[in-house]
């Protein structure tokens, strides 16, 4: 139980705000008092700013420059268990606490006015007011006096009682009628909870048992949810949900894409009638105030959001469901860098709730944390109902003798027109957005580049435009070569997903087509109008990027081609063979969903290579073992605790000085026998104008790593113009 620490007025009270300001402020309590974990306006300097009482104040600063807190807000307090998942967060990450509290507060009411709504009831004098009475009027006012003082909208007066709108702002304008604008955050829909309509398999329901006693015990458990692709790991872990919220708890279910969200949220409305509380930048600010408001009070009970959900009010959180846990949309590379799967585990343990975490292909550490014994694992061996599991093949490209601008193999093709004569789908996938990763000139050999960044800028064909992956940026298309000036001499280089369309369209001039890319179809919305499209046949062949790979179930494909393989083995990334093999099992296990065979051709350069070979024997347990040694052997994450600085400015002299100081001036992480690699010139060593150095710290798994890193930073001091950045166990080295 929450011990309620309370300050009476004038005393100091230590307050945490969202500005940019590493440490407490202190204010006097307002009359009336305030307690920990309220949200309070506060002066600062000449402006009023949102904070939370944190603490005790410190009594560090002039008594006479303290001010008063300005107000208590009228919302639900921080409970302590949230500033304790802030506090850790941000102690993990080494991010400021106020940053934590601007991502605890992102959308909510205490930034923005909530939203509002006109509702009409009867005048105290109405009949005084009621002069000019006609039989439709006389329904309105009837209705209203049988409803005992209720409100209604303009809508809803006129839905209930059958009369015109000119009708009641006719009795408003005679004053029988008040029209008033009421502040409104309207409660979600009740879920029913019952048991599910669709009929689960005898391993089904075996694992979902042992998932509903755990969260019945309501302890902290993390749970690895392991199935094969298709083996119905969403229906499963709902059962756990639905257990959950029949005890009256609340749930958070994250997902990595807003994409899925839709189809997501269909699934959860067939099982409980209802749909749930959403969280994701695809929604309105309204929308989220909302659900911020709802959650805190605790009258949202299921939440389904993208990874920020995590940083919600909830009142009483007791599970928490990772969808697609392996995938690396769970990081988050801007602002404050965590990974939204660890910090999950993190919240659940402070919550005495339990964890989901669910995939096909787990993340080696989920897979390392499960063989330990630290988590438990329960496994999904069998595709749901009559589906197999597709066999796979490779087509070694070494032996195929493919034009120079073609990218689709001969026996990929015969595949597909046999599919084609089948009337079912077939699916060509490759990891790259846009037409062509490389426009160059024929004569010099120039390559466009972005002008704000290390960076070759990709050709869109669909917007005609050149653009950076990098920093957005995008210009026309150039005729005349910048340094040798010759005049259309500009080649595309390389396949993206709309060269790889184009010539899907023109080898098979009569097929339904279908693109899917986040570049194309970037609104659930459209998401789920293409996915619908899909499933009900009106496509012949998908063209997709990795949003294909992550949860989606086409009935009628049976086929999937996936050009360039080993694409993601390239460069010195120590998670290519982790992050291709999944994505290759789960794009291959799109196909044969239904009582169809499938089939999956890896188009592929390096056919012997231990990846392709383990996704060949479909031997998972071996390539995970195998992948844990060498990263065992490494010293590597998850065996090891690694670090990524990265030390970025405008002057490319300064950064660097930086960069070498902090090499330098290593004795504090020696002292926990950490190495620190560099600096060196970041892969792409410049983005939006800024040049970027890396260091990267590796050291054994010790208590001690941050409090190092701390030490170690805390001893340069940054120019106002240069930024450092730290990754704590970083997804990605560019």
């Amino acid at each position: 139980m929450e011990k309620n620490i309370f300050f009476i007025e004038g005393e100091l009270v230590g307050v945490l705000t969202t500005e940019p300001i590493n440490r407490f402020l202190d204010y006097y309590a307002p009359i009336g008092g305030v307690s920990v974990g309220d949200f309070v306006e506060v002066n600062l300097g000449p402006r009023k700013v949102i904070g939370c009482v944190w603490s005790k104040g410190s009594g560090e600063y002039d008594s006479a420059k303290i001010k008063q807190i300005t107000r208590v807000l009228d919302i639900t307090p921080m409970k302590l268990e949230m500033r304790s998942f802030l506090c850790r967060v941000s102690n993990y990450t080494l991010s400021p606490l106020s940053g934590m509290l601007r991502l605890a507060l992102r959308g909510n009411s205490l930034l923005y006015k909530p939203a509002t709504r006109k509702v009409h009831f009867l005048s105290k004098d109405y009949k005084l007011k009621f002069v000019r009475k006609t039989v439709l009027r006389l329904q309105v006012v009837n209705y209203l006096k049988q409803q005992l003082g209720k409100s209604f909208s303009l809508k809803e007066l006129i839905l209930f009682t059958g009369v015109s709108r000119s009708v009641i702002k006719g009795l408003i304008d005679n004053q029988v009628l008040v029209e008033k604008t009421i502040f409104v955050d309207l409660s979600f829909p009740k879920l029913t909870i019952g048991p599910t309509r669709k009929k689960l398999s005898a391993e089904q329901l075996l694992i979902a048992k042992k998932l509903k006693l755990t969260v019945k015990n309501k302890i902290y458990t993390t749970t690895l949810l392991k199935g094969v692709t298709g083996s119905g790991k969403t229906e499963v872990y709902l059962e756990a949900v639905a257990e959950c919220l029949n005890n009256g708890d609340q749930v958070l279910v994250l997902l990595p894409e807003i994409a899925l969200t839709s189809t997501f949220i269909d699934r959860v409305e067939e099982r409980f009638d209802n749909r749930p509380a959403e969280w994701h930048s695809g929604i309105s600010k309204t929308e989220k105030n909302r659900c911020w408001k709802m959650v805190a009070s605790g009258n949202a009970k299921l939440v389904v959001g993208a990874r920020s959900a995590l940083y919600l009010p909830f009142k009483n959180l007791k599970l928490i469901v990772v969808d697609e846990e392996h995938d690396s949309s769970y990081k988050q590379e801007d602002g404050i860098l965590y990974n939204a799967r660890d910090m999950a585990v993190l919240r659940a343990s402070l919550n005495s709730a339990s964890v989901i975490l669910a995939s096909a292909t787990p993340s080696l550490e989920t897979w390392v944390n499960a063989n330990d014994g630290k988590y438990n694992r329960l496994d999904l061996t069998h595709r749901y109902g009559a589906s197999e599991l597709p066999k796979i093949s490779f087509i070694d490209m070494r032996e195929e003798a493919l034009p120079s601008n073609k990218w689709i193999s001969q026996k990929l093709i015969d595949a597909m027109n046999l599919n084609l004569d089948k009337g079912e789908q077939s699916l060509l996938f490759i990891n790259r957005r846009g037409y062509a990763p490389v426009t160059m000139c024929k004569v010099c050999g120039f390559q466009v580049g972005c002008e704000k960044c290390d960076a070759r800028m990709v050709l869109h064909n669909f917007k005609n435009k050149l653009m950076c992956h990098q920093c957005g940026e995008s210009k026309d298309l150039v005729k005349l070569c910048p340094k040798c000036e010759a005049s259309d001499s500009f080649d595309a280089i390389g396949p993206g997903i709309e060269r790889l369309a184009e010539e899907t369209s023109a080898i098979f001039p009569k097929a339904r087509l279908a693109i899917l890319s986040s570049d194309l179809v970037n609104t659930s919305k459209s998401v789920k109008k293409l996915i619908d499209n899909i499933i009900n046949g009106s496509v012949d062949i998908i063209v997709g990027t990795q949003l294909v790979a992550k949860g989606h179930n086409f009935p009628l494909l049976s086929l999937v081609g996936v050009i360039d393989a080993d694409l993601g083995l390239q460069g010195g990334d120590l998670r290519a063979a982790e992050r291709t093999f999944q994505l290759i099992k789960q794009v291959s296990g799109r196909a044969g969903r239904a009582n169809k065979k499938g089939l999956a051709l890896l188009q592929t350069y390096q056919p012997d290579h231990p990846v392709m070979t383990a996704i060949l024997t479909g031997d998972e347990e071996k390539f995970w073992s195998s992948e844990a040694t060498q990263r065992k052997l490494a010293g590597v994450p998850p065996f090891g605790r690694m670090a990524g600085i990265v030390v970025s400015g405008a002057d490319l002299s300064q950064v660097n000085t930086i960069a070498t100081q902090l090499a330098i001036k290593c004795e504090p992480l020696k002292k926990i026998n950490a190495l620190v690699y560099g600096p060196a010139d970041a892969p792409i060593s410049r983005i939006r104008g800024r040049h970027r150095i890396r260091l990267l710290v590796k050291a054994a798994k010790v208590k001690d790593f941050q409090k190092a890193l701390t030490m170690w930073i805390d001893q340069i001091k940054l120019p106002g113009n240069v930024r450092l950045t730290v990754d704590i166990d970083p997804q990605t080295f560019f």
